[in-house]
């Protein structure tokens, strides 16, 4: 009996499967090339992906920060506000101004990183078609998710 779960190969088919694999291995620079393109872009877009996170976290800090400064009295004297290392004290109004024109930088930031990600995934995706057309099963393009 059979082995290997039950499959039984004949000697010509083990035979003509080796040959198989061994013809698809040739790899040109070319190929290379775009193997390297591909795992550079796949690292970039997860760079791109953790910073559009971290920003995303910025803005709900601001956004908490804005909801924190309306519901404080309107005879509140000044409010300390960061730039940078220092805090500077501003009116509930002017920090309100400074708050939502941080928020509306941080959400262009966020677009134009997500505008990135998406162009990245169109280049990933173009090069998975070329490599698995060339190599079929013979190399892995998907992202391990350990």
């Amino acid at each position: 009996p059979p082995r290997d779960g039950g499959r039984s190969f004949s000697p010509a088919m083990a035979a003509t499967m080796k040959k198989a694999a061994a013809e698809d291995v040739n790899v040109t620079f070319e190929d290379q090339q775009k193997i390297n393109k591909f795992a550079k872009n796949t690292s970039r877009i997860t760079e791109l992906k953790e910073e559009i996170e971290d920003k995303k976290k910025q803005l709900q800090n601001l956004e908490d920060a804005c909801d924190d400064i309306m519901m404080l009295d309107d005879d509140t004297p000044k409010i300390p506000y960061q730039i940078g290392d220092v805090f500077i004290c501003h009116s509930q109004d002017e920090t309100q101004e400074m708050l939502e024109a941080a928020k509306k930088h941080l959400r262009e930031e966020i677009e134009a990183l997500e505008s990135r990600v998406g162009c990245i995934g169109q280049v990933l995706s173009d090069l998975k078609v070329q490599l698995y057309a060339k190599f079929g099963n013979n190399i892995n393009l998907e992202a391990d998710d350990s």
